[in-house]
């Protein structure tokens, strides 16, 4: 048997799929180098971009119909409080297997457990259970005289005002360290003394950046002239033939920006992964140094997304478009990956990372999942029968929407209970532009991924099917039916 390997996991928040991809604007020199001996997955999906539901989906191998996590937890808005009851996480099968886990950085993934309750070792953990992610009515009664004085002086650079809410400040400029740092340390001492361990170690480390807001210091951002951002395409998008909540949405936020506050917010945004890129590159170091890179699986990757201005939009959440859903994933691994510095474009779910640890380790999971090993890949072994649609499932934020997507290389199809569906022709409208779901000359597509989209419900214990037949919840382009129809 091959000697298991130790595990390293770098999780950021908020960051966009493209951004560890050659010529996206973005300056990562650690990760460009990472990617010369990696492999680079181009089509990686979370299956919601939110942090709780996609953390849960990653740690567990399931959907979040699966595993019970649908938004954010620690809020009174919150559909649960944490995992359905018999759900177990890779790090309990991996200490089972006789692993050493440790933990530094964000959680997020329950409100009633932290890390410790699942096999790891506690170094640092933000957003644990009993934190709060919402204001409560002290807070807001604190923060309507301030957020009143903001709009009688008038909006300055980069804030949202918002009648009868705080103001958000979308970006800034912070010298000091960011806490991401001492989560980074705490981890680094932790490689250097797993060194003299004879245990094979997994070690989580969760950053919160690149969240907004985009506050970073000004070595960072001298590196991006603001000038040189380009605006993306799909800024120009007037949303008129999209849901009516995501015309809300930028009129009501984002469009206060000028063109020039986009470009800023975008290239704040990027100087915080030149941030995290050094952070990451520091861990990379400590391997290094201690001689174990070797055989140590190193995974890039984040929860979800950042529209980082496309369709006018920042932050993640209902708007279904690929900037929110698509997140770097990376893998290192020199002592297995048989094609260092290739590529991958075939459709990975977040929730692959799970089982592919595991199989890395040779170790059987107790219970099934839904995530597929990505071992395959890693040894160059071509899947004859890998998917060819990956899934989203959406129960809406703080403020509840139903959404479900069926993406494949070359549509979305995405079904909006709360509005009208979408759907796009992505060989031809890469970035979305042009919502085609009244043409009928993809009814027939439409309806091919409506049964996939139900299949995939049934065989996960999505309630969609059983709960939408209500007659004023029915509105799918083709409901559940269309699996035993012809």
């Amino acid at each position: 048997m091959e000697r298991q390997p130790n595990i390293l996991i770098f999780m950021t928040d908020h960051q966009r799929g493209d951004t560890v991809i050659d010529g996206n604007g973005t300056i990562m020199p650690n990760i460009k180098k990472f990617r010369e001996n990696g492999l680079t997955f181009t089509n990686c999906f979370c299956p919601m971009p939110h942090c709780c539901p996609s953390r849960a989906s990653f740690f567990t191998g399931l959907y979040p119909s699966q595993h019970g996590v649908w938004n954010n937890l620690l809020n009174t808005m919150a559909l649960s409080d944490g995992l359905k009851d018999g759900v177990r996480l890779f790090s309990e099968d991996l200490r089972d297997g006789g692993y050493r886990l440790g933990y530094s950085g964000k959680w997020h993934v329950s409100n009633v457990e932290n890390p410790v309750n699942r096999g790891f070792e506690e170094l640092f953990v933000g957003s644990k259970a009993g934190d709060l992610n919402m204001s409560t009515w002290d807070e807001i009664e604190k923060s309507a005289p301030i957020s009143m004085r903001h709009r009688q002086i008038g909006r300055m650079e980069g804030q949202i005002l918002r009648n009868g809410y705080s103001t958000h400040q979308l970006y800034g400029r912070k010298d000091e360290p960011n806490k991401d740092e001492n989560t980074v340390s705490l981890a680094v001492n932790k490689i250097r003394e797993y060194a003299n361990e004879q245990k094979p170690w997994c070690l989580y480390v969760g950053t919160g950046m690149p969240h907004t807001p985009y506050y970073v210091p000004q070595k960072y951002l001298d590196m991006y002239p603001v000038e040189n951002v380009q605006l993306p395409k799909s800024y120009y998008d007037t949303l008129e033939d999209k849901p009516n909540y995501y015309r809300k949405l930028r009129q009501m936020c984002f469009g206060q920006l000028s063109e020039l506050e986009y470009r800023q917010a975008i290239r704040h945004f990027r100087a915080m992964c030149t941030y995290l890129d050094e952070l990451f590159g520091r861990l990379m170091t400590a391997l290094e140094e201690t001689n174990q890179l070797g055989n140590t699986l190193v995974l890039y990757t984040s929860d979800h997304g950042d529209y980082a201005g496309e369709h006018g939009l920042f932050h993640k959440g209902v708007p279904a478009f690929r900037g929110a859903y698509n997140v770097p994933a990376v893998i290192g691994w020199p002592a297995s990956i048989s094609k260092p510095g290739s590529t991958v474009d075939e459709l990975v779910s977040i929730a692959d990372f799970a089982p592919t640890f595991l199989d890395a380790a040779g170790i059987k999971p107790v219970n099934k999942m839904i995530g597929a090993s990505l071992l395959p890949f890693i040894k160059n072994i071509k899947s004859e029968n890998w998917r060819n649609a990956i899934f989203a499932q959406c129960n809406g934020v703080e403020n509840y929407f139903t959404q479900r997507s069926v993406i494949t290389k070359d549509y979305r199809y995405t079904y909006n209970g709360f509005d009208f569906d979408e759907f796009y022709d992505l060989r031809n409208d890469p970035d979305e532009m042009i919502n085609r779901n009244n043409d009928h000359e993809f009814d027939e597509i439409k309806k091919s991924m409506c049964r996939q989209m139900w299949e995939f419900a049934r065989e996960t214990g999505d309630g969609l099917a059983e709960g939408g037949s209500y007659v004023m919840v029915s509105t799918a382009a083709y409901g559940p039916e269309v699996i035993f129809q012809p």
